[in-house]
């Protein structure tokens, strides 16, 4: 912003012609606009998160987690998990040392719990979490809305809340309703924020799951802490560290029979 700028003819015939530059603005103003406004159900909303960065969201993300649960008695346990992701599907959680053989797999709709390195249990599993706050924006919309849709969210329902001071949309329930499940998603960045969802335990009891502290990360982003509550009340928090992104991860690491043998993580 100097003093000295030189007269620019082409800019003088702008300035007398205010048309000439009103017509553009007009159209760069209204284009934010029409986008949010073409959002009129869940399904736009995820087709929209993809479409945002599917050219530039990471691949894998690998990081370490202190994992902490709060009980009723007002005690609390910390744990430390090693975990990896390779987008879309596929997850891998080691709890405590790599070297116990202790964790889960998360791979394409099946959970496989190891002990010792050996399979323990396995059923079917969707992990929402992993599906909205990373699969979404690297799979087809689609392949996204048919899962989300098979757990039970209704995306005919969507409306508008403010999160944190942040516009969101509010996919799967009316105004008000904070009984169905539903999932919360940041208007300006498309990135997820917020899950309510019945417990594991107990379906007539939900929990309030919540992506926060988040972070840009090679052309996507991560959300360096997760909460979670029911009944108001925290009950277990995740806090991540060493975060690294597309790293190189073998296919042996998410197979249940390589689950000793192939590791990625710092002994």
């Amino acid at each position: 912003m100097s003093d000295g700028v030189a007269v620019n003819p082409a800019r003088e015939r702008t300035l007398m012609n205010p048309g000439k530059l009103w017509l553009p603005l007009l159209i760069l103003l209204t284009l934010p606009l029409a986008h949010a406004e073409g959002l009129r159900s869940g399904e736009d909303v995820l087709r929209a998160m993809h479409d945002r960065y599917a050219k530039s969201w990471y691949e894998t993300l690998t990081f370490t987690q202190k994992s902490t649960t709060y009980n009723s008695d007002g005690t609390s346990k910390v744990e430390t998990w090693h975990e990896a992701l390779a987008l879309p599907g596929k997850l891998r959680i080691d709890i405590g040392a790599p070297s116990d053989g202790n964790g889960y797999l998360m791979v394409d709709g099946t959970l496989t719990v190891l002990h010792e390195g050996k399979e323990s249990g396995t059923r079917p599993l969707v992990n929402m979490l992993l599906v909205l706050g990373f699969d979404v924006y690297r799979q087809d919309p689609e392949s996204t809305t048919k899962i989300v849709q098979a757990e039970g969210y209704d995306l005919k329902k969507i409306h508008e809340e403010t999160w944190e001071g942040q516009p969101v949309y509010v996919v799967g329930a009316e105004k008000g309703d904070l009984k169905s499940k539903q999932f919360w998603i940041d208007k300006n960045r498309l990135l997820f924020v917020r899950l309510f969802e019945p417990t594991r335990t107990d379906p007539n009891k939900f929990q309030d799951i919540r992506f926060e502290d988040y972070r840009e990360l090679a052309g996507g982003w991560v959300a360096a802490r997760v909460e979670v509550y029911a009944d108001d009340k925290k009950v277990f928090s995740e806090e991540y560290s060493d975060i690294q992104s597309n790293v190189k991860l073998e296919p042996g690491m998410f197979d249940p029979k390589q689950f000793n043998s192939t590791h990625w993580e710092k002994p």
